[in-house]
């Protein structure tokens, strides 16, 4: 839910595990009733995260294998899951330390911004400014660790 150009709420539904993630701005991050709150890894070693691999021609695909490259030999793994949806509920309830990916819908990602927001994460663009749901580009991570996945996607540490 936006209101006045600002996410507010968000609910997400994973039916294959029966899980509904949700959050209100304020008022906290859950999944089914237990409040969520993001990882506290910080380390990159051992860091896991996830990503949305371009596919059918979409994106700079040499560019995201530069990315995939520098971050798979730093970090203990990168997951694609397949929903940016659940891909962030999963960094909210600290099952990922950070998501990014570049080119998504609102729709894909407005419901996953609140829950990660709630959860105590960060989410930001992929150059660390402020984030922008009309750009598609996203990352969200713990705190901690949002600097370090920020520069191993940019091309860094």
């Amino acid at each position: 839910m936006e209101h006045k150009g600002s996410l507010i709420a968000g609910v997400i539904y994973d039916p294959i595990r029966d899980e509904t993630f949700c959050a209100e701005k304020g008022k906290g991050a859950f999944l089914n009733n237990r409040r969520l709150h993001v990882s506290a890894r910080d380390k990159q070693a051992d860091l896991l995260l996830a990503t949305g691999i371009p596919f059918l021609g979409r994106g700079d695909h040499l560019r995201f294998l530069g990315h995939l490259e520098r971050i798979m030999a730093r970090t203990s793994g990168v997951r694609r899951f397949g929903s940016a949806a659940l891909d962030l509920a999963y960094v909210a309830a600290a099952r990922y330390d950070g998501f990014w990916e570049e080119g998504l819908c609102i729709w894909d990602i407005a419901a996953g911004v609140v829950l990660v927001r709630e959860a105590m994460g960060k989410v930001s663009g992929l150059d660390g400014g402020n984030f922008d749901a009309k750009s598609g580009d996203i990352l969200a991570s713990n705190s901690l660790a949002h600097d370090t996945i920020m520069g191993m996607v940019q091309g860094g540490a």
